[in-house]
């Protein structure tokens, strides 16, 4: 079983599904319940995607076997920090090493930027993307925002 992952524009077919999905699975754990169509249309308008092109960014998707099955994005901050957004595996996909070939693809594409610092943020609940940034070398820090959403933090020096 193999898996392919390489930068793409966020708003390609696939991107613009993975990004849906994303939104539909943290709004729904957030909840409780199902996310509405309008919640996950209200997460993706003006959600900043944009800005995960070069030179501010860059967007990853991951395929197993040819089917879209994860994405990661990385926004820069400043000349040596990023953020790493928008992590996602579908979950009949999980456990198959995709999260750890998302996350070196967007190390990588730091790197290119002259990122030294990736850092991110995320809630309580979601407790599989806590278990894989720890898997690979994220270790929690002190908050650096206050976003409504944000209750971890995380960075990596690369």
């Amino acid at each position: 079983m193999t898996w392919t992952v390489s930068p793409e524009r966020f708003d390609s077919p696939d991107a613009a599904l993975l990004r849906r999905d994303y939104y539909d699975e943290v709004a729904s754990r957030y909840w409780g319940r199902p996310a509405t169509a309008e919640e996950i249309e209200d997460g993706l308008t003006d959600d900043g995607a944009e800005r995960l092109l070069p030179p501010t960014g860059q967007f990853v998707v991951g395929r197993h076997e040819g089917r879209a099955a994860g994405c990661a994005g990385l926004l820069l901050v400043d000349g040596g920090t990023a953020e790493l957004t928008r992590v996602c595996i579908r979950p009949a996909f999980r456990s198959a090493g995709g999260g750890g070939l998302l996350l070196a693809a967007v190390e990588r594409a730091a790197r290119g930027f002259g990122v030294t610092r990736i850092r991110l943020d995320t809630r309580h609940d979601l407790v599989e993307a806590r278990g894989l940034y720890a898997k690979h070398g994220y270790e929690e820090v002190p908050a650096f925002n206050r976003g409504p959403y944000a209750e971890h933090w995380f960075a990596k020096e690369l």
